[in-house]
């Protein structure tokens, strides 16, 4: 196993303070902890997470030392009802730096997760919160890296298993993370200027695009087939009869045949 290196991630180019803990419960909890006493930008990586979340509170799992599994303290410069565009832009990033480093092409399960090969790689869950007076977000991203063996239940991959290579025994995940927190630095930055470029490149990455679905939204259950994505992100169902619907956020989404 390569341990994960703070010093290695550190890069003075960019705005992060990253740290690396052994084994914490969650990270988005220990930065929510913390939150008053650490500058915007901070990241914290762990080897291993016992008690990882993600929507509607299920739980990520992971062995320790295998993946990535890292919160980051946010302040987006852009009104509050916009940041709801971070997870839209933090997708985009961590597909781009897969492409970058590896012959995989990601895509993108809205409204959260990011899949390969029909199976779930990476998910993603903000969440604000508010210190002395001041909203700040909390972004935390699980994604399976070295991680072959999954339990039946679980539709679950990892790039090591997508990669296919006998002679290739483990990913470098530090070399993954410089590149996760290059792209996600890039992106973050069409958070008021150019989203609508991003939506696009999310479009052509969509996994859900042309399949039917049910949906668990608050404002109900829809079925329908995905049409399209909106400018600011959102999706796009046909429903049986020609109507159309747009999804602004859902708890559950699920293709269906």
């Amino acid at each position: 196993m390569i341990p994960l290196n703070a010093d290695a991630l550190n890069d003075p180019a960019l705005p992060w303070h990253v740290t690396v803990l052994d084994e914490t419960g969650s990270t988005s909890d220990w930065l929510k902890e913390r939150a008053a006493d650490l500058p915007v930008g901070t990241v914290v990586f762990t080897e291993s997470q016992t008690a990882g979340r993600g929507r509607r509170d299920n739980r990520w799992i992971a062995p320790r030392g295998k993946d990535l599994m890292f919160s980051l303290l946010l302040k987006p410069d852009a009104p509050l009802e916009r940041w709801p565009r971070i997870t839209t832009l933090a997708a985009l990033a961590i597909c781009k730096a897969i492409e970058t480093e590896l012959p995989l092409q990601p895509r993108i399960k809205w409204p959260n997760d990011i899949y390969l090969q029909d199976r779930k790689l990476s998910g993603l869950l903000a969440e604000t919160v508010s210190v002395r007076g001041s909203m700040l977000l909390i972004l935390g991203i699980g994604l399976n890296v070295n991680t072959v063996e999954f339990p039946p239940e679980i539709t679950a991959t990892s790039l090591l298993r997508e990669v296919h290579s006998p002679a290739l025994a483990e990913l470098d995940r530090n070399t993954l993370a410089n590149r996760l927190l290059e792209a996600l630095h890039a992106d973050f930055q069409r958070l008021e200027d150019d989203f609508s470029g991003a939506v696009g490149e999310v479009r052509t990455r969509s996994w859900l695009m042309g399949r039917q679905i049910r949906a668990k939204a608050p404002q109900g259950e829809f079925f329908g087939r995905v049409l399209d994505l909106t400018e600011e992100g959102h999706l796009v169902l046909e429903f049986a009869d020609g109507r159309t619907h747009t999804l602004t956020s859902a708890e559950e989404v699920r293709a269906v045949k």
